[in-house]
């Protein structure tokens, strides 16, 4: 059972507008706190990508 072709565009766009408004929070939140969380913006947007380059590859 092969699921890829399974999403719509309206879903795919909805998983990124999800994740624009994740790292916004992210961005404020960095600017409020400071230093320790200011690493979280950049971290998270490895994470994602790494996940995003995983589904490509099959590894997820």
């Amino acid at each position: 059972m092969n699921l890829r072709g399974a999403l719509d565009t309206d879903d795919l766009l909805k998983i990124v507008l999800i994740l624009v408004i994740v790292l916004l929070v992210v961005e404020v939140v960095e600017e409020l706190v400071g230093f320790v969380v200011g690493l979280a913006g950049p971290v998270l947007a490895l994470v994602v990508v790494a996940l995003i380059v995983l589904y490509f590859l099959d590894r997820i």
